[in-house]
């Protein structure tokens, strides 16, 4: 595809087939890395626009959900990536939103412990916006847009972004843009 092809074919709604699983960058005792467990909704407009939202499991099943997080903003066109042809780089920018609601007592409590400064007492159900502000879990700095560099290829009917490193970088630099495809979304 091209580029102006899959920019068309990307608009609408995506969602996770499943539960999905990740390396997350905190680690266990022993030093391997905790999974990170979530499901993706994902909205793109023609206008380059996009909502993403995520909700965070403590289980692989889906069965307890942790948080849920709402990321608006923009996407920028790289140029194509090389893992499959008409795969493209993209930039994620949450330059319009970005949201955290705690669905667990214990999520709610550790948020109240390790970001407090700044936000209302976190409880399960409310909804806070982060937009903008220091957010020390998520490694967010006042006065930064959340910026990812990640890729887009498009490819039987699925959505696919890149997988995570697995060593559990982020995808906050070019160098850290994902070189591989994670599970796919399809259509909602």
């Amino acid at each position: 595809m091209t580029l102006e092809q899959t920019q068309q074919a990307l608009v609408g709604d995506w969602t996770s087939i499943a539960p999905e699983v990740r390396p997350s960058a905190a680690k266990n005792p022993d030093g391997s890395l905790k999974p990170f467990y979530l499901k993706r909704e994902f909205k793109a407009s023609p206008s380059d626009r996009f909502e993403l939202a995520i909700i965070n499991f403590a289980d692989p099943y889906g069965k307890a959900p942790l948080a849920r997080l709402l990321i608006k903003g923009h996407m920028f066109w790289r140029g194509e990536h090389p893992i499959a042809p008409g795969a493209q780089k993209v930039d994620f920018v949450a330059d319009d939103a970005y949201e955290v609601t705690p669905l667990l007592q214990g999520f709610a409590d550790v948020l109240n412990q390790v970001a407090a400064q700044g936000y209302a007492k976190w409880q399960v159900g409310q909804t806070q916006s982060i937009f903008g502000k220091s957010f020390a879990p998520f490694g967010l700095a006042a006065g930064k847009n959340f910026m990812e560099y990640d890729l887009i290829y498009l490819a039987h009917g699925m959505l696919f972004w890149g997988a995570r490193n697995v060593d559990g970088r982020g995808f906050d630099t070019e160098q850290n843009r994902p070189t591989n495809l994670q599970i796919p979304m399809v259509r909602k």
